[in-house]
């Protein structure tokens, strides 16, 4: 992921919706996780994934909550093949239950759920809740599933990201604010980073496996994950500043659904996309458009990457494998 390597367009648009752009795809036969898909883009983007044929996993928290998700998929969709996976991403021994009981292949791997802005909250590891959440939740249940993603020709792994990202670098003296004073954008800024930075090591490691891994930014749109939020307060930054409309649901998971399934970008791995395009390099206006340079470094990522894997090394983890 360099400056100079050409970027990849489709005919898609910050208006499309999941359904636009999987219009005509065929995904029988092939099978999709998706964590966080109770509501928001989560959901959607499962529905359009089950609508076009694939057997689809909502990874979920909440059972109940998955259950009534899944319901209501199967009756939009006319498609049975809906299943519900427990998995709270913030738990190792859980996300490790939820790897051992995976059976046979994996095409797609959408890396959706998140929490953003919370107070100062610990997992039982002692790890910052937002960091642990969303990328060491998801990491570990991506590597955990390599397996059944080698098992398939081309699967690919979406990485869904957050234009705060452009707004934190990791720190990796202190991931975890164990020094520094915590601050919740911050904190969430930097695991938004993380998720990028993940795409661009996971797909160097796993090229060779035929996997493509690419990270995307669904925009921003009224859903739980706000709940944190003074959205009063963001809605005023965001006149300030220009930003673009808020998105639907639909239209925020167009991105998801592209890089999971979408013939357009087929062979496209190590990217950053936005807007059903790949994003070109964020200048250091308060724009809301285009990837920050820190979160493509591959130093960074590889670095990211050997922390992350020491993490899981932890006893906890290999009792709960």
């Amino acid at each position: 992921m360099t400056a100079s390597i050409s970027l990849r367009h489709t005919p898609f648009d910050s208006e499309s919706t999941a359904a636009d752009v999987l219009r005509g795809v065929d995904l029988t036969n092939r099978r999709a996780i998706v964590t966080g898909a109770t509501s928001g883009i989560g959901l959607e983007t499962a529905r359009a994934l089950a609508a076009a044929g694939a057997e689809v996993t909502l990874a979920v928290r909440d059972i109940d909550a998955g259950e009534a998700a899944r319901a209501g998929i199967a009756e939009s969709t006319g498609n049975d093949r809906v299943r519900v996976g427990e998995v709270d991403l913030a738990d190792l021994t859980s996300v490790a239950r939820f790897v051992r009981l995976w059976d046979g292949p994996l095409h797609m791997l959408v890396l959706n759920a998140g929490v953003m802005s919370t107070p100062e909250l610990r997992t039982k590891m002692g790890w910052e809740l937002q960091f642990a959440t969303n990328h060491m939740g998801h990491f570990a249940l991506a590597t955990g599933l390599h397996w059944a993603l080698t098992a398939v020709d081309g699967a690919r792994v979406v990485s869904v990201s957050s234009d705060a990202h452009r707004h934190g670098p990791l720190d990796f003296d202190d991931m975890h604010f164990l020094t520094r004073p915590y601050d919740r954008s911050s904190a969430y800024a930097q695991s938004k980073t993380a998720n990028v930075l993940f795409a661009v090591e996971a797909a160097r490691r796993w090229a060779d496996d035929g996997i493509a891994v690419n990270a995307v930014n669904p925009g921003a749109i009224r859903t739980a994950l706000l709940r944190h939020v003074d959205l009063e307060a963001v809605d005023r930054y965001r006149e300030r500043t220009g930003a673009p409309e808020w998105k639907t649901p639909e239209q925020g998971a167009a991105t998801s659904v592209l890089m999971a399934a979408s013939p357009w970008v087929s062979g496209v791995t190590g990217r950053y996309f936005e807007d059903c395009g790949e994003a070109a390099w964020a200048g250091d206006d308060e724009g809301y458009r285009g990837v920050a340079p820190h979160a493509l470094d591959s130093d960074d990522a590889s670095r990211l990457w050997q922390m992350s894997e020491c993490l899981l090394r932890d006893e906890t983890w290999h009792r709960a494998g």
